[in-house]
């Protein structure tokens, strides 16, 4: 969809691909990526598991988003479009702020053990959101903040490397 509003960043990580799949799959790594500031709730669908285990197509169900653990601030009603173990998903979504949200993940090797993740995302905000002068922007920024902080997590768990 090119109407999308798209942010992308990347982090080179001192971890194997397989390692970094693991975390990037479950909903334990996700949080740990987005705390302290942010939690999200598990669906129903995925408790006890990952979204390995959902076939794509399927709607995973609603995942609140909780501002410090507990405020619920949006949701994130998941759907799996496509997932290529180790190495990427596409996350098909709507939030309540959101019509439309992707996430695209891939986990690269980097030829040294390690590996490069890259996040790219799409969106586009809801009514009445939209049409408020400037809040596309602003959600832009926020999205790229939240995942600047998620890689910076995942620097300081895993260590950088360096790329080839």
């Amino acid at each position: 969809m090119n109407d999308l509003h798209r942010v992308s960043q990347s982090v080179s990580l001192a971890t194997p691909v397989e390692a970094m799949w693991q975390s990037a799959v479950s909903l334990r790594g996700v949080n740990y990526e987005l705390g302290p500031w942010l939690r999200m709730t598990t669906p129903q669908m995925l408790r006890g598991g990952s979204i390995e285990e959902v076939q794509p197509g399927v709607r995973i169900g609603r995942s609140w988003i909780l501002l410090g653990g507990v405020i619920p601030i949006d949701f994130d009603d998941l759907g799996l479009a496509e997932i290529d173990p180790p190495h990427r998903f596409l996350e098909r979504s709507r939030m309540l702020s959101m019509s439309i949200w992707e996430h695209e993940r891939e986990i690269g090797n980097n030829g040294t053990g390690s590996c490069v993740l890259t996040d790219r995302i799409g969106f586009r905000l809801r009514r009445p959101f939209a049409v408020i002068p400037g809040a596309t922007a602003l959600a832009a920024r926020v999205v790229a903040l939240v995942f600047r902080h998620r890689h910076r997590r995942l620097a300081d768990l895993y260590g950088t490397a360096k790329r080839r």
